[in-house]
């Protein structure tokens, strides 16, 4: 138990590095690695959002997704699996979508945010946590979205494959879309991401990393094993940025963040809520379908789609706030995960 614990630790800090050398070497400012930011970002270099300041093919997902591959090949954990309600798995990750971009970030962006000062990364994580305690509420009932079944080995690495064949596209040809200011123009240069990526890959696949999954296993079982990678990984960034003058306890005039509370104790919550009904936080659903999870593929695919809906019709926050539109698309994405958490309750039969 104790070797474990170490080798969560060790995990901890690669992937904390990991984030500081992205950080360094261009990548935006309190964000380093950010799941929800970066395919957002992809979606815009894929032209399924026109929002000229976020388009760039961020190689960090590719990377991560390609190192949880790699890794689960050869520690021979690589299954492909499908089944487990694809559809609803493709609706999870849409709706997570809206929620991180109401609050500008995924859970790992929170945690680099928090570890960077912002207070609005510390609220919106009331409403993360809340969200998975809804979530652990509606498993303790017996939600389930059913048991995943052995498929086709082809269909463990398409996702794979895919990404490799776009990042190639991108680095060889001007196919894609590619923010000349804003966000999507601040990046490490591409092999640094590219690298850094598939190794935060192999670290988070092998610590099992999941920041859903630490809270939903604190609340249900009183067991924080999975936090230690994502406390440690909190504890190197807070070093860089006490250590780089980049600390700054405050809500106002943190990079790319607003201050609307409510809204951003909301739109995490729908992360927290949507990631515990689907197993997983959208870090965990990349690292899972890079070892095989075709049903974690349909996710990250709701995803990139959510992405491009949320910027296409004025859903997503900017640093000035939330929208009207995004408001209503959170409220509605509450509602529909409630309807799927509750008809997806499996009683036992007497």
């Amino acid at each position: 138990m104790l070797k474990g614990k170490c080798n969560l630790v060790v995990f901890g800090i690669l992937a904390g590095i990991v984030a500081v050398i992205l950080a360094v070497m261009g990548n935006p400012g309190n964000m380093a690695i950010c799941v929800a930011c970066f395919v957002r970002d992809i979606a815009g270099a894929a032209y399924l959002h026109t929002a000229p300041v976020v388009q760039y093919m961020r190689p960090e997902i590719i990377g991560i997704v390609v190192g949880a591959f790699i890794i689960s090949l050869i520690t021979k954990e690589h299954r492909s699996t499908a089944g487990s309600s694809p559809m609803i798995r493709f609706v999870l990750g849409f709706v997570t979508m809206i929620g991180a971009l109401m609050f500008l970030g995924c859970p790992l962006r929170m945690i680099i945010r928090m570890s960077a000062g912002d207070v609005n990364a510390y609220i919106a994580l009331i409403g993360f946590a809340g969200g998975i305690a809804t979530g652990a509420f509606f498993l303790k009932k017996g939600f389930s979205l059913g048991r995943a079944y052995d498929s086709k080995p082809a269909d463990g690495v398409v996702l794979p494959v895919i990404l490799v064949i776009l990042f190639l596209l991108s680095i060889t040809t001007t196919l894609f879309a590619a923010s000349t200011e804003g966000p999507g123009s601040m990046h490490a240069p591409i092999l640094v991401s590219l690298i850094g990526g598939i190794v935060f890959g192999i670290a988070a696949q092998r610590s099992r990393m999941c920041f859903a999954g630490g809270i939903r296993d604190t609340i249900l079982m009183k067991d924080a094993t999975l936090l230690i990678p994502i406390g440690v990984l909190f504890v190197v960034m807070l070093i860089y940025n006490i250590v780089g003058g980049n600390f700054h306890f405050s809500m106002a005039g943190q990079p790319i963040a607003h201050t609307e509370v409510l809204w951003n104790i909301l739109g995490m919550y729908i992360v927290g809520l949507a990631a515990c009904l689907a197993g997983g936080c959208p870090l965990r659903q990349l690292i899972l379908a890079g070892s095989g999870s075709a049903d974690s593929a349909i996710s990250v695919v709701g995803m990139l789609l959510g992405a491009g809906f949320a910027h296409n019709f004025k859903l997503a926050s900017s640093a000035d706030g939330s929208t009207p539109a995004g408001r209503i698309a959170v409220v509605a994405s509450i509602v529909i995960l409630f309807i799927i958490a509750l008809v997806n309750i499996r009683r036992n039969k007497a």
